[in-house]
């Protein structure tokens, strides 16, 4: 019997299959929801471009009228929160270096003496230019709102102000000084590229299994759900090692990033990142039935963590929800670790706390995979 070229029936059964078929497989319908949303959220209400109420130390040895005028002022402006006053620089250093702090404020023990004298006094102001994003707002208005205030407390004009030469702020912008945006990005992109690849790759490494129809062989082996997870994960350590040689050489000699930490530091951190980047692959792999879903599953992780770890956009800037949510990335405490080390030359008491989260990922995800497997088993 010959059949007609087009029917309107045989269209609406073969889309009533789809739809059926779609409904079935939850991950991707998930997918199809879950992405615009999340976009929408993040980038609604957590991506922020201008990062207000950013930690600051005060070094000061003395708490004077004057100092506390020009400390209120300064956090009147929203971009500064004095939460740690030091009596010394090497205090101050040490809260920068490990990412406590993002701006040091020095005022003289002579400061007061010499506004009373009507002398020029002069403030140093050190930021962290890491990310030239984070620093340049607050210190636009730095300048202009330290004078008026110290004006104000004077009870003097603006002009009997400048015409004593008002008040010297000297800005220092530290580990970056020309605020060249790639000092920022480029480390990052290690974490980034490692997250892509790792994850991806072992993501599929059981589905892969399933598919080919060779998972019943991997069962029968006399191996344990350790041996067999090591077997599938510690392949891709090499990958990683060319990928980490590749964008170390190519960020000094192509862009001229400098470093200025200890390598071994780097290279711990880095072996640790990619660990827990393995195991959650793997994680992954123990919960998709296909390669499809795998995929999938790791597309839905990479945009949030890539979105909140800091590496796009500031991670002060975000709000308080945005931030808890994006401790919960590897991705987020590895990019600490690397542009600390790189660009402030960080020791391992400054990164040992994002360090230690970080080891504490490869438990979480090891004990999650090593379950998810044995359920497998059964």
């Amino acid at each position: 019997m010959k059949q007609r070229f087009f029917s309107l029936g045989r269209l609406a059964a073969l889309l009533l299959k789809e739809f059926i078929q779609m409904r079935r497989d939850r991950i991707t319908f998930g997918m199809m929801l879950g992405v615009p949303l999340m976009q929408l959220v993040l980038f609604g209400y957590a991506i922020n471009s201008d990062p207000k109420y950013l930690p600051a130390a005060l070094v000061t040895t003395s708490q004077d009228h004057y100092t506390r005028a020009m400390v209120s002022a300064l956090e009147l402006t929203d971009y500064y929160r004095f939460n740690h006053v030091v009596g010394s620089a090497a205090e101050a250093e040490a809260l920068m270096a490990s990412g406590a702090v993002a701006f040091i404020v020095t005022i003289p023990a002579d400061f007061s003496r010499k506004v009373d004298r009507g002398e020029k006094a002069q403030i140093l102001i050190e930021a962290d230019a890491t990310d030239p994003s984070v620093a340049s707002g607050a210190i636009s208005t730095l300048g202009t709102v330290a004078n008026q205030a110290l004006t104000r407390e004077r009870g003097i004009t603006p002009a009997e102000a400048e015409a004593e030469g008002g008040l010297d702020v000297v800005v220092h912008r530290r580990y970056n000084p020309e605020g060249l945006s790639q000092y920022n990005i480029v480390p990052g992109l290690l974490g980034v590229i490692l997250q892509m690849t790792m994850v991806m790759m072992t993501s599929i490494a059981l589905t892969r299994e399933r598919e080919r129809g060779t998972m019943e062989n991997l069962l029968a082996m006399p191996a344990s759900p350790l041996e067999i997870m090591l077997g599938k994960i510690l392949p891709y350590f090499v990958i990683g090692a060319v990928q980490v040689a590749v964008v170390l050489t190519t960020a000094g000699l192509l862009f001229g990033i400098p470093f200025v930490g200890d390598m071994s530091l780097l290279l711990f951190a880095v072996f640790i990142f990619v660990m827990a980047l393995v195991l959650l692959g793997y994680t992954i792999s123990t919960i998709a039935k296909t390669q499809m879903q795998a995929m999938q599953l790791t597309f839905f992780f990479f945009l949030p963590s890539i979105l909140l770890s800091g590496f796009m956009f500031p991670f002060r800037g975000m709000p308080q929800w945005a931030q808890w949510l994006g401790e919960i990335f590897p991705l987020t405490h590895f990019l600490r670790v690397i542009r600390a080390v790189m660009l402030k030359g960080a020791d391992l008491p400054a990164v040992a706390f994002e360090t230690g989260i970080l080891a504490l990922f490869i438990l979480i995800y090891a004990a999650i995979a090593l379950m998810r497997f044995r359920r497998t088993l059964d």
